[in-house]
């Protein structure tokens, strides 16, 4: 089974980065925390302090794994700068891998070019950092590889769209009953 690495940097927002973890790993799907900081120890933007599986160093990204980037400031900003993540965006973005961004963080992809000529929503005011794309405004946008969220209030839904993706609609159905999660 493929992993899903989710990138963390001081200032991520905690319940997207973590939402994704935890509801993903519920539906028994591989999930690996990685800091781009350097250290293990990470510092969310409402000063919650949580532990990396490992550092970006120390992965090797495959085709069949899937990239996700929590929003959250200055940690969209960090991610945006850290070149080894960059490489693994672009090598994943060649091959068709499945990417994933939630709130600020698209606007990454949008920066990578990743988002041209693709329908992706991000948080409000955002917009123009997704360079190309055809805006939505509704809350999970999957086009193609590339899935797109707006923010902390669209986490439950942004990790639910993951597990349909990675184990289909069943598994996603099952879990959001399990969480007691209604549209």
């Amino acid at each position: 089974m493929s992993n899903v690495y989710v990138f963390l940097a001081d200032g991520f927002e905690e319940i997207e980065g973590l939402t994704v973890v935890d509801l993903l790993r519920r539906a028994g799907i591989s999930v690996i925390t990685v800091s781009i900081m350097g250290r293990k120890a990470i510092t969310g933007s409402h000063q919650i302090t949580v532990t990396a599986d490992t550092q970006i160093e120390e992965i090797q990204v495959e085709a069949e794994d899937c990239l996700v980037l929590p929003g959250g400031m200055p940690g969209t900003r960090y991610l945006g700068e850290c070149e080894r993540l960059k490489g693994f965006l672009v090598e994943a973005d060649a091959r068709k891998s499945r990417i994933a961004a939630i709130c600020a963080a698209p606007t990454v992809l949008g920066s990578l070019g990743f988002l041209k000529g693709k329908r992706a929503v991000c948080y409000p005011g955002m917009e123009e950092g997704l360079l190309g794309a055809e805006v939505s405004q509704e809350e999970v946008v999957t086009d193609g590889h590339i899935t797109t969220s707006r923010g902390l209030g669209t986490a439950i839904a942004f990790a639910l769209e993951l597990v349909t993706l990675l184990k289909g609609n069943e598994e996603a159905e099952r879990l959001a009953r399990s969480v007691v999660y209604t549209k």
